[in-house]
């Protein structure tokens, strides 16, 4: 029989195959873990290859302050079969507080599935990534020790398992500088001139001191140094007239085993545009007292050129100035007690970041006999949720004082009202003091952002105080859900043409910012609901035929959204809201008058109006509003229609005197606009005038049928329009001159005809000297 080479306990690593033999002849570890060995055979002349995880086992160190999203380890695999691509699975987590062998199986660790990408050296090698969950929290008391064991399986071929250690570290996370160790990645551009080895880009990471860095991907001709910088290319970079583009893939690590990760793309352009930037001083010497405070402006480096900024290369650390990218002008960031410093400043075009230049500034620090207490952080600047609690502590200051006596410092606060009231001390602890609400007008009104100056203050004389700036940005939360304006009803015609505007749907939110509202419209448009609603103005239109079949309205249900209330655009609320649609009815037929011809008499009074007749009117359909109007008669303006209602207005009239009145009544506003016109003999008599010694009560004339009722469908005589109707009026009024007012209007046995348009008079010759009430389903 053959024998086996079969892996250790702890890991499945480096074993091959000795001999053939039968599967009858392996005992002991490598029977019970076939997984482990890199060729395993089946069958007698049969040879199975398997998986292969030969970074495992393997230790690797994340500090507890790491991020979700980290990277914990990259771990090498590869298949047999150079054409397979190989499947790697997290088949279960053991955790552990104080020993390096995890006993217990934790299902809810902090780590993602394992993710897989294609390494290219050799094809049949890939990269399989362990990191950190979304909202991981990691605690080093708690558990310090993880066990992942990783299964890999190539497509017919025998899987293979590995054991990765995780040791979780107490003490602040390495981060790598954004937007490098962003999705995408950072993007400079050069020129395809530029020298060779020259300085092209400086990886950065926090903290600083320790750190090595590896280029993680191949193909490129760039160089990536021990100190982060990437260099061009030692015999320069090829001619072209296209831009090319290189990518490099960066890990860095720090002493301790920690690691972040990041890429920088480097695109050359085949051309160079004049002017070149050119810093006007490239060296100059800068002399400054000792004990200067932060953010005091030590120099200024001007340069000529097109959209200039600048930018400190070195040193980074420690960063003793910092320098606005826009005027160039140095400040520094902490009280300076060092004796002298070299600083390489950059000016560059902000949009060809190639075009460059570098100027060097050396700072002398002179003595001074009495120096202000040191403090760290000597700026602080942070975002905090409007939701914060009051009391909580923002920053701790920790203060120094030259002469040794740090019990002698004393805290204030200083600043604008409208922010420092916002915080206050306890000792070195800078705390909140009230509510930072987001939605208040005052928080608007200093941009969101609280200023306030930190004084700290030692003893002896003189005083000696340092001024810490602070700078607190309010984020906003999504505290309240939008609201529904009251009883939102609209009314529209059912003939409405396509895009009418229907009304506008105003929510309100009080979360800030104001107006960030979106709409939409439940269940979508359709047959069954024939609008749209724009999503920003909440405006309701038109957008199909409405009212067939005849309804009477439509309910709408409107959504409404905030958007922009909160730093997490994932944070929305939304509530729904009744939107009710009224249909109003376009009239088939004219309004319906009883009668249609009246003649009255009246004796004229005093006062403002006198009230002559209210007109009896039906709509079609009914309970629709008419509408009235005095459209022919009305000499002087001595009569006045106020809905149904016809009244006089005294002015004096010295004769008695008659009017002969047209009103048109119709329904609808719209088209088509369907009316009747009446006509309105009124014989006003002056007060001091005597009564004739016969008189005769008004009369009416209606073209209705002999039993008084409305006829549909028969439009009166007169709705041939207002001049017609005048027209026969003024004729009626000249021929009964000398007759009787009964026989001028309501007919008699030798005068049987209408005077208005010569229509048979029904009804008879008796007229109702009142005003008459209105019969039932009549319209005022």
């Amino acid at each position: 029989m053959g024998s086996f080479g079969c892996p250790p306990q702890d890991g499945h690593r480096g074993w091959r195959l000795q001999s053939l033999g039968y599967l009858g002849g392996i005992t002991g570890h490598c029977r019970g873990s076939l997984a482990g060995c890199s060729d395993t055979v089946l069958f007698a002349g049969t040879l199975v290859k398997a998986a292969a995880l030969p970074d495992l086992p393997r230790i690797v160190t994340l500090s507890e302050d790491a991020a979700p999203g980290a990277r914990v380890a990259e771990v090498s695999v590869s298949c047999s079969n150079a054409s397979s691509s190989p499947h790697v699975t997290l088949q279960h987590v053991e955790s552990s507080a104080s020993s390096v062998t995890p006993r217990n199986i934790d299902p809810n660790h902090p780590f993602n599935p394992i993710a897989i990408s294609a390494d290219g050296v050799p094809a049949s090698t890939y990269r399989a990534e362990v990191t950190l969950r979304a909202g991981a929290e990691l605690d080093a008391h708690r558990v310090n020790w993880y066990m992942l064991l990783l299964r890999a399986a190539c497509p017919g071929e025998q899987e293979v398992t590995g054991k990765l250690y995780v040791r979780v570290t107490s003490g602040q996370a390495l981060r790598c500088a954004f937007p490098f160790a962003s999705a995408g990645g950072d993007v400079v551009q050069v020129w395809a001139d530029v020298a060779p080895r020259e300085l092209l880009y400086a990886v950065q990471a926090q903290p600083p001191g320790g750190l090595t860095f590896q280029l993680t991907n191949s193909g490129t001709p760039l160089t990536l140094t021990r100190q982060g910088l990437v260099l061009a290319p030692d015999g320069g970079f090829s001619p072209s007239k296209d831009t090319q583009t290189f990518r490099l893939e960066i890990e860095v690590m720090d002493r301790h085993g920690q690691n972040c990760s990041g890429a920088v793309t480097v695109e050359v352009l085949p051309l160079r545009r004049p002017p070149r930037v050119t810093i006007l001083a490239p060296q100059h010497d800068v002399v400054v007292p000792q004990g200067i405070g932060p953010l005091e402006v030590i120099t200024q480096v001007r340069a000529s050129g097109d959209n200039v900024h600048y930018a400190i290369l070195a040193p980074t650390s420690p960063a003793l100035f910092t320098i606005d990218e826009v005027t160039g002008e140095i400040r520094s960031t902490r009280r300076l007690d060092v004796a002298s410093a070299r600083l390489h400043v950059q000016a560059y075009n902000a949009l060809q970041p190639s075009d460059q230049d570098t100027a060097v500034l050396n700072v002398t620090v002179q003595g001074t006999d009495r120096r202000a207490p040191s403090c760290v952080p000597a700026l602080y600047v942070s975002q905090v949720r409007e939701t914060v609690s009051l009391g909580s502590t923002l920053v701790t200051l920790r203060c120094t004082d030259p002469a040794g006596d740090e019990g002698s410092l004393r805290y204030t606060l200083e600043g604008p009202a409208g922010s420092h009231s916002y915080f206050h001390m306890e000792g070195p602890q800078l705390k909140v003091n009230t509510t930072l609400d987001y939605d208040t007008e005052a928080m608007a009104a200093v941009g969101f952002q609280l200023t306030a100056t930190i004084v700290v203050t030692a003893g002896g004389q003189p005083l000696r105080s340092t001024h810490v700036p602070v700078l607190v940005t309010v984020m906003p939360v999504n505290e309240f859900t939008p609201e529904c304006p009251n009883g939102t009803i609209f009314t529209i015609s059912e003939t409405a043409a396509f895009g009418s505007i229907v009304g506008r749907v105003v929510g309100t939110d009080r979360d800030r910012p104001p107006n960030s509202l979106e709409y939409s419209l439940e269940g979508g448009t359709g047959p069954a609901q024939p609008f749209s609603i724009d999503a920003h103005t909440g405006e309701i239109r038109v957008v199909g035929p409405l009212g067939a079949p005849r309804r009477a309205g439509y309910r709408l249900t409107v959504r409404l959204t905030d958007t922009h209330n909160d730093l997490d655009p994932g944070n929305r609320r939304s509530r729904l809201c009744d939107v009710t649609v009224r249909l109003q009815a376009v009239p088939e037929w004219p309004p319906l008058c009883s009668p249609e011809v009246q003649e009255l008499r009246i004796t004229a009074g005093t006062g403002s109006r006198q009230p002559v007749t209210r007109l009896l009117c039906r709509a079609d359909p009914e309970g629709s509003t008419l509408s009235y109007a005095i459209v022919g008669g009305n000499e002087d303006g001595r009569f006045r229609q106020e809905g149904s209602v016809l009244s006089y207005i005294p002015s004096g009239l010295a004769e008695p005197r008659t009017f002969v009145l047209l009103v048109e009544v119709w329904g609808s506003a719209g088209p088509p606009r369907r009316s009747t016109v009446l006509a309105l003999v009124v014989h006003v008599t002056p007060r001091s005038t005597p009564a004739p010694t016969s008189t005769t009560a008004p009369s009416t004339v209606s073209s209705d049928p002999p039993h008084g009722g409305l006829r549909r469908g028969h439009p009166s005589p007169l709705t041939s329009g207002p001049a017609d109707a005048a027209e026969g009026a003024a004729g009626a009024q000249e021929d009964g001159a000398g007759l009787d007012p009964t026989a001028l209007v309501c007919g008699c046995a030798d005068r049987n005809r209408s005077p208005v348009h010569g229509q048979p008079v029904l009804g008879g010759t008796q007229c109702d000297a009142q005003m008459p009430k209105a019969p039932r389903g009549a319209t005022e």
